[in-house]
């Protein structure tokens, strides 16, 4: 008798994009905090310039492939809404969540995208979470819940703000998990990934320019190096290549099992500040890390992940 076959989150194609964009995402946290440290920029602003970047160097990639970036109705649709959901709610929701409560505390309630993943996987594409995978999410939980008590205590703006900042991020999760979902539905394999992300970031920006501009007013642009080189590095890498990488991972292992990413990234973005930084972890971060990261294998190695 034949062994069965390992599940396809454990093979290359997909271990490695997934640590791809664990590394990338990781690191942003600190990049968008040094772009709301220069006030000369709204964040309307920034997020509008970030995906203007990613929008047209995907679009360059598509047409030296070949590729046209045009769709029938329902497609020009779909990079609307996708556009929307995700490059223009979650994001202006991620960088305003940033200026009530720490990056650290942004990204470990970010982590619990896991939970509407897994509940609209559910509702709009019929899947169920095998029992490991529930194993795994209680386990990766725990160690969120460690990790955000630790945020929590250490946030320097009071409560108030605090509560600001988690609703904010909480719409962010649902903005995302919105796109997350459409990226494993019938409609989206229809087009080619490429165009279809370069269509939806350049809707987006400009969706994120004409806010920017009914709320904030004209454009404005920080000159320093730091902030344009933050702007290329969240446009290139951290859009333009982790959100190709992350929406094939979802294609391919489903939204639930994917939204792990997002469990590790705050883990990953406290290590990057512990060098960094000099980020200096207690017992129950270092506690919550282990726990989360022990969720993350359980989850990977599930069989049968969703039904």
């Amino acid at each position: 008798m034949s062994a069965a076959p390992p599940p396809q989150s454990t093979r290359a194609s997909v271990l490695i994009p997934f640590t791809i964009v664990l590394l990338i995402w990781g690191s942003t946290w600190i990049v968008i905090r040094d772009q709301l440290a220069g006030v000369m920029v709204p964040p309307s602003w920034s997020v509008a310039y970030r995906f203007a970047v990613a929008g047209v160097a995907l679009a360059v990639v598509a047409i030296s492939k070949g590729e046209r970036l045009s769709f029938d109705r329902s497609g020009w649709l779909f990079a609307g809404v996708l556009g929307l959901a995700q490059f223009v709610c979650n994001f202006n929701f991620v960088y305003r969540a940033e200026q009530h409560i720490t990056s650290g505390l942004v990204s470990v309630v970010f982590a619990l995208l896991l939970v509407p993943n897994a509940v609209f996987a559910r509702i709009f594409l019929g899947q169920r979470m095998g029992r490991q995978l529930l194993a795994g999410s209680a386990v990766a939980m725990a160690g969120v819940a460690l990790l955000f008590i630790q945020e929590a205590r250490s946030n320097p703006n009071g409560a108030g703000e605090a509560l600001i900042g988690i609703a904010l991020t909480g719409c962010a999760i649902l903005s995302a998990s919105v796109a997350n979902v459409m990226q494993a539905t019938r409609t989206a394999a229809r087009y080619p990934m490429i165009p279809m992300l370069a269509v939806a970031m350049l809707l987006g920006a400009a969706m994120d320019a004409a806010f920017a501009l009914a709320t904030v007013g004209a454009p404005v642009f920080d000159p320093r190096p730091s902030y344009i080189a933050g702007v290329l590095y969240l446009g290139l890498a951290a859009s333009a290549l982790a959100f190709t990488l992350y929406f094939r991972i979802i294609r391919t292992i489903g939204p639930a099992k994917a939204a792990y990413n997002s469990v590790i990234v705050p883990v990953i973005a406290m290590l990057l500040s512990t060098v960094f930084e000099g980020y200096r972890w207690s017992i129950l971060a270092a506690a919550g890390g282990v726990l989360a990261g022990v969720g993350l294998v359980i989850a990977l190695t599930a069989r049968r992940p969703n039904r």
